[in-house]
């Protein structure tokens, strides 16, 4: 898989209870697996911890059980402060704090089950742990569906009085009340409510299969490539083979690995349209006219934010385009450059490119530096505890992430470490995530600690792009400025380009069930082919594409969780002018950034960026981000010609 879930609300849960949060955060990259025997290589006296210690969370499996069957009861009870929000804001707040109690410990419990099962996704019982924890979360979800309409019966005047009565109520519910208010319009009736509810682990269902099929069940080829053997070409060895510097071996690779995906796209994209399907239904079920709508409303973000980004990433083609002829040429590829060039590095990296999880660390506390003490120091607590999942191993998942949902806790992390420049990029990303965490737990109460993915990507990104100047910065010699540089392009290609052409097809796909057109997994290949084409610049000459590599939709896990992936492209945008100005601007800048991460969910994120200096909605962050690919290529092109 690229990523991991972002452990959303479960679609069609009542809005009062869908906390406008992250559970796991991502990383749009997966971390090649080596095998379990990279563990058994790491001398455990001498490295840093590589496993993570889940009994912060339950002591034992038996101390999971036990808490799961008393937040049960406890949820199944919830219904019986149905009716009593008008006794007042005292009753208010009793009722209020009664269902936030039993969110919180269901995250708690839903983070040891999700964890446990990512350590191995072929152990069963860990499987069904999860389905229960996701379950539970139904249950409440059912249990208080009551509340949002019950709220809106109320009306406004008497929330706000409740609220200015009420300092515990101002404190920690204002933001969710106000939201319930706002949401007035498409919140339905108690019964109609608890029916959405009640779909909730159905409305979940296809994310699951995807994983369990993709993760777990396909069929991988196993292909013999020179130097390394038989190789079972499952996602992870597909992320590192598909970067062989040998033209003819990654065209194998891709040629191998895509042809097993495209024997499945019906299957697929029967999946994949049941979602599509599900967001609609939801949608219209809540008087919205598309699902972006619904999308977008969440977060209460202006429709002028998506298409100023889909716009400027059309109009910053011709620097992308410049970009994939500077791999051409670089590369020495003399016919049309391909899909399968986009992975090797743009420059040989340097032999002593290697970087285990100490040094990884040491590199991300020294790039962070300008980010201040108070981040450096919640970064070496992390560091120093055990909150990490580091190694790769058969049977793990795949990709990286960062679980923030226990707030009494502290995150955890998993990763899939591989000694390389990329796991190293990784770690100071999910790094990012975790210290975001710990400011906003710290700063604000559980409810309003949570926050949003269209901030939450600005930490993890600002990381990298510290991180890569930092290495520029200190490269021994012009081949690793050159390798460090390259490495910079590729990650606005990858978060940038290629996540706002995710979100086109995203939209594409909505409009034509919307539209009243059919989907199958032949039709989606094709409306993915023509993005891809027109991003890569065929047209222009800039990339070929083969119909083949059309199947990579049925890749990407980020389709299952709504109108998802624009908020990556948009966060880069976010990071680009952040990071500039904390490094021209000092402490003031810094400051402001931090302010950001520490509101959490006090606001919604569009307001907390333009609190923050920063309108996502002009073109502004986009040029800052175009104009940064334009100096890295800049720098490229000098240094070439420098002897």
């Amino acid at each position: 898989m690229v990523c991991r879930s972002a452990s959303p609300a479960p679609v069609g849960a009542p809005f009062s209870l869908q906390r406008r949060a992250l559970g796991l955060v991502t990383v749009l990259i997966v971390v090649a697996s080596m095998g379990a025997s990279l563990q058994r290589a790491v001398a455990a006296e001498a490295a840093p911890a590589t496993d993570w210690d889940l009994s912060d969370l339950y002591p034992n499996a038996q101390a999971w059980t036990a808490e799961y069957q008393r937040v049960e009861g406890i949820a199944r009870g919830l219904e019986q402060y149905k009716g009593t929000l008008a006794g007042g804001p005292e009753a208010m707040a009793r009722v209020l704090v009664a269902i936030s109690d039993t969110q919180r410990a269901s995250q708690r419990l839903y983070t040891y089950a999700k964890l446990r099962g990512d350590e191995d996704l072929r152990v069963a019982p860990a499987q069904e742990q999860v389905q229960k924890a996701q379950a539970l979360q139904t249950i409440i979800d059912e249990k208080t569906a009551w509340l949002a309409p019950e709220v809106l019966a109320l009306g406004s005047a008497k929330v706000e009085a409740a609220l200015a009565a009420s300092a515990q109520l101002q404190q920690r519910f204002n933001v969710q009340l106000h939201d319930i208010l706002r949401r007035g319009p498409h919140t339905l009736g108690a019964e109609a409510e608890s029916v959405l509810a009640a779909g909730g682990n159905v409305f979940a269902q296809p994310d699951n299969v995807f994983q369990q099929l993709a993760d777990a069940e396909l069929p991988f080829p196993t292909l013999t490539l020179p130097g390394a053997g038989a190789v079972r070409l499952d996602g992870a060895a597909y992320t590192k083979w598909r970067s062989s510097t040998k033209r003819d071996e990654r065209k194998q690779v891709f040629d191998s690995f895509w042809g097993t995906w495209k024997a499945y796209q019906g299957t697929f994209g029967a999946n994949l349209t049941t979602q599509v399907m599900t967001e609609i239904y939801l949608a219209r079920a809540r008087h919205f006219d598309t699902a972006i709508e619904a999308a977008l409303f969440s977060d209460n973000m202006p429709p002028t934010v998506y298409r100023s980004l889909v716009a400027q990433a059309n109009a910053a083609l011709p620097t992308f385009h410049r970009y994939l002829r500077l791999r051409k040429r670089v590369l020495g590829i003399t016919d049309d450059l391909a899909y399968y060039d986009n992975y090797p590095p743009l420059f040989a990296a340097p032999p002593n490119a290697r970087f285990d999880v100490a040094e990884s660390e040491r590199l991300t506390l020294a790039a962070l530096a300008p980010m201040g003490e108070e981040y450096l120091a919640l970064l070496r607590k992390g560091f120093a505890g055990k909150w990490m999942n580091v190694l790769p191993h058969q049977g793990k998942a795949g990709g990286a992430y960062m679980s923030g949902s226990a707030y009494d806790v502290h995150p955890y992390l998993l990763l899939n470490h591989n000694d390389d420049y990329l796991s190293l990029s990784t770690l100071a990303h999910e790094w990012g995530h975790a210290v975001h965490t710990l400011l906003a737990n710290g700063a604000q109460p559980y409810e309003k600690a949570s926050y949003s993915t269209f901030i939450a990507e600005s930490a993890s990104i600002g990381n990298e792009m510290l991180l890569e100047d930092y290495m520029v910065k200190h490269a021994r010699n012009r081949a690793e400025k050159l390798y460090y540089l390259g490495e910079g392009l590729e990650s606005i290609r990858q978060k940038f380009f290629r996540q706002v052409m995710f979100a086109e097809f995203q939209l594409a796909i909505h409009e034509e069930l919307e539209q009243g057109r059919a989907l199958s997994g032949q039709r989606i290949s094709d409306l993915y082919c023509g993005l891809l084409r027109r991003y890569y610049g065929e047209a222009e000459g800039a990339m070929k594409i083969d119909p083949v590599y059309c199947s990579e939709w049925e890749f990407i896990p980020h389709f299952y969780y709504g109108f998802y992936v624009y908020q990556y492209a948009t966060s880069m945008a976010g990071a680009a002018q952040f990071t500039q100005a904390i490094l021209e601007g000092g402490s003031t800048a810094r400051t402001r950034f931090l302010d950001l991460l520490k509101a959490g969910g006090s606001d919604y994120p569009y307001d907390l960026y333009k609190r923050a200096g920063i309108d996502m909605a002009s073109p502004q962050p986009y040029q800052a981000l175009v104009a940064r690919m334009n100096r890295l290529m800049d720098e490229i092109e000098t240094l070439e010609r420098t002897p």
